[in-house]
């Protein structure tokens, strides 16, 4: 057995663990103890040291990550978990991998991958629960503790009804919460305690809360783990009432609830639908309802440079809605040229 995975990460202090993709089971992450943090990228930083490991090709926000990672902008991590939910996620858990295997000087720490799969099989199910199973003794062999999973859970399904409660506000007519603040609110780097807490505050004061009164608007496509993209549309006088991405409405998700592994097992199984994992259809029917849901007066898709599965989605999604809809398409990583939007669909700030 490695030494490193019998001792534990990090001694007494509390482990931190960075985890990359939507599909890590951070329940069991909370269970084991640790303080974990999704890790994101900086679009204003560059890439340069992610591009010669990953090459231009994969999705810049993966090379920009790789790029923080090896410059020591996360700081001290015990360990990082990644997922498979696209592509880009799996190529950086290779190269993370290989570069602790060929370069020791980049004192990368050990990354372990959570490989979900979501096709709608028996044996897809029973593959996704002995890798969760997998990934809950690596935890207990990490810390040297038992998990704490009942807790963890339903820590976890707290936050999201709370989440779920803030996303009314911004559903609301006209919106209480502009989509670049529920994004943050939504990623607050905060133990789930703390979130709570947080989220916990926003809902008692939503009464004071302001209006946003501009077009309201849905977003879908790439991730989007930085505010930028938001910003930049919201400064010409729209209002992101949703979107589908893993940062956004899709963190909500459905509750855990009772069962243990096999119902954590079964939640990330069906959880989406994003452009990586999810048919066509799928994703059209979903964009016709989120639509819907969150009252949006215009439907614009977003794919970045390097993650161009999203656009693949679009002409079903315009199909199936009954509001306009534009495409941003090769965008730059947290960039918005929205040259299109402005043509078609002006807004007045």
């Amino acid at each position: 057995m490695d030494p490193a995975v019998s001792t534990g990460p990090a001694g007494d202090r509390t482990p931190v663990v960075g985890y990359v993709g939507a599909d890590v089971p951070v329940e069991l992450l909370t269970a084991a103890g640790v303080h974990a943090v999704r890790l994101t990228g900086d679009p204003d930083s560059g890439s340069a040291l992610g591009d010669r490991y990953l090459g231009r090709g994969v999705d810049p926000m993966a090379r920009s990550v790789l790029t923080r990672l090896l410059a020591g902008s996360f700081g001290d991590l015990d360990r990082i978990v990644v997922s498979h939910d696209c592509e880009a996620s799996l190529r950086l858990f290779y190269a993370l991998r290989e570069l602790r295997r060929v370069e020791p000087g980049t004192r990368l720490p050990e990354a372990y991958l959570v490989d979900i799969l979501h096709l709608p099989h028996r044996t897809t199910a029973r593959y996704n629960r002995r890798r969760i199973g997998e990934f809950a003794a690596r935890l207990e062999a990490w810390t040297g503790r038992p998990l704490d999973l009942a807790g963890a859970v339903a820590a976890h399904d707290e936050r999201r009804r709370l989440l779920t409660a803030v996303a009314e506000l911004r559903r609301a007519v006209p919106a209480r919460l502009t989509g670049r603040q529920f994004l943050a609110v939504a990623n607050a780097a905060l133990p789930v305690t703390e979130h709570i807490a947080l989220l916990e505050r926003l809902l008692a004061e939503a009464g004071r809360l302001g209006e946003h009164p501009g077009r309201r608007v849905f977003l879908s496509g790439s991730d989007h783990d930085t505010p930028h993209v938001y910003e930049a549309v919201e400064s010409e006088g729209y209002v992101i009432v949703g979107e589908d991405h893993s940062f956004g409405d899709l963190f909500l998700g459905e509750p855990v609830g009772a069962g243990g592994l096999d119902a954590l097992a079964e939640h990330y199984h069906h959880s989406g639908p994003t452009a990586h994992r999810a048919t066509v259809g799928e994703r059209a029917a979903h964009a016709a309802r989120a639509v819907r849901d969150c009252r949006a007066e215009l439907f614009v898709g977003y794919s970045r440079i390097g993650d161009e599965a999203p656009a693949w989605d679009f002409p079903a999604q315009r199909a199936a809605l009954d509001v306009p809809a534009v495409l941003l398409e090769r965008q730059e990583y947290g960039r918005a040229d929205l040259a299109a939007l402005r043509k078609e669909h002006p807004c007045a700030v």
